[in-house]
């Protein structure tokens, strides 16, 4: 049974998925028909479109970054928690190391906040030029 953790990361991919091929469809067709001489309202969208970019590039990096420096804390805490439990000499070096499934649960999580900023922005702007009238 798949966990809260993949389930998110999938339907997050999913999401992103079915949300990006519309925004780049859109965009694409927007740019071939205005051409070399684009209105103001292409140029607006344009800049628009490679400023969203960079800063959801930027928020996902550093939601990654935050979400890995939790995941260590944890385990180190856990390490330091089972070796002040052990009694001296007792505890194995093997048994002081994440399971194979934190690792797994830390992991999925680091890659969800990195995906989210990417996801929502796919979202928000598939929902938003799909409201767009085209221009004929």
């Amino acid at each position: 049974m798949p966990t809260r953790a993949q389930r998110k990361l999938a339907q997050q991919a999913l999401g992103l998925s079915m949300a990006a091929p519309l925004v780049i469809a859109h965009r694409v067709g927007r740019m071939a028909k205005a051409g070399p001489n684009p209105s103001a309202r292409d140029r607006k969208e344009f800049k628009q479109m490679g400023a969203e970019k960079v800063a959801a590039f930027y928020e996902s990096w550093a939601a990654m970054g935050q979400a890995a420096m939790k995941a260590q804390q944890s385990m180190w805490l856990a390490m330091m928690r089972n070796a002040a439990l052990a009694p001296w000499g007792a505890a194995k070096p093997a048994s002081l190391l994440p399971t194979p499934a934190a690792l797994t649960q830390h992991s999925l999580r680091v890659m969800s906040q990195g995906l989210a900023p990417v996801h929502r922005r796919a979202a928000a702007n598939a929902k938003r030029l799909g409201r767009i009238k085209p221009r004929r």
